[in-house]
């Protein structure tokens, strides 16, 4: 079933907090940063720090079309304005007539093919831009159902916007959000693993998630949504735009994603050409990379899916690509280290974990959805 699931668009935007990955990578102009794609919105926002170079992997054919389809718009559009319309707020029908007339041209043929082919609605996949693109994909649609079932039992999650500041949001979640985990459907439903596939959560990241606290995966999920909802200003946290209010929010002081703010459009349009899509799986885009021709690396939670064997090879290819210096960051589902005991000491022992560091950046990633965020750093000499 989760095979299944995952096999179209999951994520229309990516749930890691690029300011924090860029805190912890500290890029330079001269940095190759191999990245999992997702939805392509760190991957865009990684070039405000002005790398040379980023490879963009992702095994998942939707999450490549998505992120060819915001670089040709990079290399077609001039203005601000339009390229916001079309990935910020995503609900408009100049934005199909856009991309038939001025981006569509800039596409591959994979790509075309795959944002002009129709659904079982008879609709073409780019129309989604048309009517909110971010109620689409596997996590679109995940939060649809949440907000109609919060709704169907009386708590309507667009009730967090309407909060002047921190304070009351505390008091909205308290009446409006955490009252949904008493109810008995609800206990059931998130006892399931099927339940959270919509948040791109395979069955074997759901145990280790239900096992972060003692208390079982209500409690996990009752502390992650709290911490959406009331660790960070709403104002200044788009991914809590997104969860209550299936959006961004418009305006000159919205909180937006790197790439999409007007200050970087010229930079970010600039040095698109820079990054380079590879439809692999990481190990394997490795096994291709040059020795020592790699500086930074960023995995997402995508280690969470690995078995033991499947974490030595990845690490064995990041070890011999890694440039003297070279970053890792990764988050995990549950609050644990994850490597020590499953990658061979050998390996793991020429990298030094920043957990100090990893502690702070992790406390201020505004998605809050995640246990734990991890930086290593290259130890071995030069």
């Amino acid at each position: 079933m989760f095979t299944v699931a995952f096999s179209g668009l999951v994520y229309p935007q990516i749930w890691e907090d690029p300011v924090v990955d860029m805190e912890a990578l500290e890029l330079r102009s001269t940095d190759h940063v191999v990245a999992i794609a997702s939805g392509s919105c760190n991957v865009l926002s990684y070039l405000t720090g002005d790398p040379a170079k980023i490879s963009a992997i992702d095994l998942n054919g939707a999450h490549i079309a998505l992120g060819k389809l915001k670089l040709a718009a990079l290399a077609s559009l001039t203005r601000h304005e339009d390229f916001l319309r079309f990935f910020g707020q995503a609900q408009s029908k100049d934005n199909v007539a856009l991309y038939d007339g001025t981006i569509a041209p800039r596409l591959d043929s994979v790509s075309r093919g795959y944002w002009e082919a129709r659904s079982l609605t008879g609709r073409r996949r780019i129309q989604a831009f048309a009517d909110n693109f971010y109620r689409h994909g596997l996590l679109g649609r995940f939060i649809g159902a949440g907000h109609f079932l919060g709704r169907t039992l009386g708590y309507d999650p667009r009730v967090m916007l309407k909060a002047r500041d921190m304070a009351e949001q505390r008091e909205l979640f308290d009446r409006h959000l955490a009252p949904v985990f008493d109810n008995r459907f609800v206990r059931w439903l998130i006892r399931q693993p099927a339940s959270l596939y919509g948040l791109g959560i395979p069955p074997a990241q759901y145990k280790a998630l239900a096992a972060d606290s003692s208390e079982g995966i209500k409690a996990v999920l009752h502390h992650r949504l709290e911490r959406l909802a009331c660790g960070f200003d709403l104002k200044q946290n788009y991914f809590a735009r997104q969860a209550f209010g299936r959006g961004y929010e418009s305006g000159p002081d919205a909180s937006l994603p790197p790439y999409l703010e007007r200050r970087n459009f010229e930079a970010v349009r600039e040095r698109s050409n820079r990054v380079g899509y590879h439809q692999s799986a990481i190990t394997a885009f490795l096994e291709t990379q040059p020795a020592e021709s790699c500086d930074a690396y960023v995995l997402l939670d995508a280690q969470d899916w690995m078995n033991d064997a499947d974490l030595t090879a990845l690490w064995t290819q990041i070890t011999r690509t890694a440039k003297p210096g070279a970053r890792v960051i990764f988050r995990t589902a549950a609050d644990e280290r994850l490597l020590p005991g499953r990658v061979p000491a050998a390996i793991l022992d020429q990298w030094s974990y920043q957990e100090a560091r990893s502690r702070e950046l992790g406390e201020r990633d505004r998605s809050s959805i995640y246990g734990a965020f991890h930086l290593y750093t290259l130890a071995r000499a030069a």
